[in-house]
C-alpha cells in the first residue's frame, strides 16, 4: 500500500487559547508547531495566521511569509497555505483569499461548494472556484480540494474534466464540519466511491470523530489530516499540549494498520508535486 501522508493543521481558525491554552498565535509559535510536527512524523504543515495578540483569524499576507519562511529554514516540510478566508469582509474577499497564493507554497487549501458552519455560512459560490482554480493553476500551487459533502466533489469533478485542476487531483475529505457530512464509516465510503480515477485523498475527522476517521483513511489507503485545527483532545477530557502529539498518534497508529509513514520529498511524489533541491532530506 502507498506510504501515509500526514498532514498537520496547527491552528485553523477557531480555536482559542481560552479552549486550549497550548494553541499557537505567533508566526514563530505558528511555524514551531510545524517544525516540531516535522520531527513526529508529518510531511505536510497546513498553515492558517493569527493576530500575534488577539489571536483573532487573520489573511495578512506578512504574516504568512514569516511563517513560511520560518518553516522552510528549518526543514522540508510541504506548505499548505489555508484560502479559506472565512472571516474576511468587504468588497473583494477573493482576492484577499488568494493573496498567499502569491507566496509560492506547496499547495492551498481550495474550499469548493458552500455549507453551514455552526457559526455561519461559509459561502463558496461557483464563480469562486472557478477563480481559485486558475489563480493556483497559473501559478503552479497544486488544489487541495477541501469537500464538506458530496455535490462538492461533483463540482470539483467539473472543474477536472474543464482542465483548471490538474491531475492527479488531490481531495480532502473533511468529516464531521459543521453540517457538512456526517463523520461515519458509511460516509466516508460513500465520499471516496465518488472521487474521480486517480485522485489522491486525504480524512479529517473533526473532535472525537478524529481518531476513527484517520484510522479508517489508512486502512482504505487515503491519507490523514490531524492537529488543532480539528481537534483539541487526545482523549475525553484530556487536552492535547502539542499538535506533535496528534502526529505521534498518528504515526502509531499507522503501523498497526501496516502502512508506512511518507517523508515530505516521498509526499511530492505521490503529490506529484516538483521536487526542490538543497532543502533538508532528513528528520532530526
Amino acid at each position: 500500500m502507498e506510504k501515509l501522508i500526514i498532514t498537520a493543521a496547527v491552528v485553523g481558525s477557531r480555536p482559542t487559547r481560552a479552549m486550549n491554552p497550548a494553541i499557537p498565535y505567533t508566526p514563530a509559535e505558528i511555524a514551531q508547531e510545524a517544525v516540531d510536527c516535522w520531527r513526529a512524523g508529518a510531511a505536510v504543515a497546513h498553515i492558517h495566521v493569527r493576530h500575534p495578540e488577539s489571536g483573532a483569524p487573520s489573511m495578512d499576507i506578512e504574516l504568512f511569509h514569516e511563517v513560511v519562511a520560518r518553516i522552510r529554514d528549518e526543514c522540508d516540510m510541504l506548505i499548505n497555505l489555508t484560502t479559506s478566508g472565512f472571516h474576511l469582509q468587504g468588497k473583494d474577499i477573493a482576492e484577499g483569499r488568494l493573496a498567499p497564493v502569491a507566496l509560492a507554497p506547496d499547495l492551498c487549501s481550495f474550499d469548493i461548494g458552500s455549507v453551514n458552519f455552526t457559526e455561519g455560512a461559509f459561502v463558496n459560490p461557483p464563480q469562486w472556484g472557478v477563480q481559485a482554480a486558475e489563480r493556483m493553476r497559473a501559478a503552479g500551487v497544486k488544489p487541495e480540494i477541501e469537500v464538506f459533502d458530496v455535490g462538492h466533489i461533483a463540482q470539483a469533478r467539473a472543474l477536472i474534466e474543464e482542465g483548471l485542476i490538474e491531475q492527479p487531483a488531490y481531495f480532502q475529505l473533511c468529516m464531521g464540519v459543521g453540517w457538512g457530512i456526517e463523520a461515519t464509516s458509511e460516509n466516508l465510503h460513500f465520499m471516496h466511491s465518488k472521487l474521480p480515477d486517480g485522485a489522491v485523498w486525504s480524512v479529517l475527522g473533526v473532535g472525537r470523530a478524529q481518531q476513527v476517521m484517520i484510522t479508517q483513511a489508512m486502512e482504505m489507503g487515503g491519507h490523514v489530516r490531524v492537529g488543532f485545527e480539528d481537534n483539541l483532545y487526545l482523549e475525553k477530557g484530556v487536552l492535547a499540549t502539542s499538535n506533535a502529539q496528534f502526529v505521534e498518534r498518528a504515526v502509531r497508529l499507522s503501523g498497526e494498520v501496516g502502512r508506512e509513514v511518507a517523508s515530505p520529498a516521498e509526499a511530492r511524489r505521490i503529490l506529484s508535486l516538483p521536487r526542490e533541491e538543497g532543502k533538508h532530506e532528513e528528520r532530526d
